[in-house]
């Protein structure tokens, strides 16, 4: 279970993972400094800097749509809630910006496969604000962008195409606010014959 600021959360936490996960060296050679960033769409409008000393991958959620297999699902901790939880999938793009080609490709390349080898995120890998639950896992899955969908995503942008990768984050389950046990109480008055008394009833 989770509450409103699970998007935000799982975006943040896969940009945290691989920054804590990067390596200085691999194959016994020096990696490209690198920084791994989530930018909301204003940031990735205004163009990232791709001149600095070190790359930079940046994730970008494009798109969220509910899940239609758990659309109406309940919870396994709340069986027997009024309302099933919003069950949405996350669709994120993994962009590299360098200013050469060696930069832009080696942690690109690196960032996918450990993404391959570390698909789940569990509680313990997701950030606390969202309230998760013990036993939840988010699933990251590579997503086949056709070249126009692709296309359309650039173009509504200022920057340029970058080399990318996209993927889905699903489950996400969004639980209802904490709903009261009964209605409250109202005042409605009632009249008998000639007398009228006012009652304090559940509606």
């Amino acid at each position: 279970m989770a509450n409103v600021f699970a998007v935000h959360s799982v975006g943040n936490s896969i940009a945290t993972f691989l920054q804590n996960t990067y390596p200085a060296s691999s194959g016994g050679q020096d990696m490209p400094a690198c920084t791994f960033d989530l930018l909301s769409s204003g940031a990735l409008a205004d163009g990232v800097d791709d001149t600095a000393a070190s790359s930079r991958v940046t994730l970008y959620l494009y798109r969220i749509t509910v899940n239609e297999h758990s659309r109406q699902q309940r919870h396994a901790h709340a069986p027997n809630a009024a309302a099933a939880p919003l069950s949405l999938d996350l669709h994120f793009m993994l962009s590299a910006w360098a200013g050469n080609a060696l930069d832009e490709q080696v942690p690109l390349t690196w960032a996918i496969r450990q993404l391959h080898l570390h698909p789940i995120l569990d509680a313990s890998s997701l950030s606390p604000e969202a309230g998760w639950h013990s036993d939840e896992v988010i699933q990251i899955i590579p997503a086949e962008l056709s070249t126009e969908d692709l296309m359309r995503i650039w173009d509504s942008l200022s920057p340029t195409y970058r080399l990318s990768a996209s993927y889905i984050a699903r489950v996400v389950r969004i639980d209802p606010d904490a709903q009261p046990d009964a209605r409250p109480v109202v005042a409605t008055r009632l009249a008998y014959g000639s007398e009228a008394v006012s009652s304090g009833v559940s509606s």
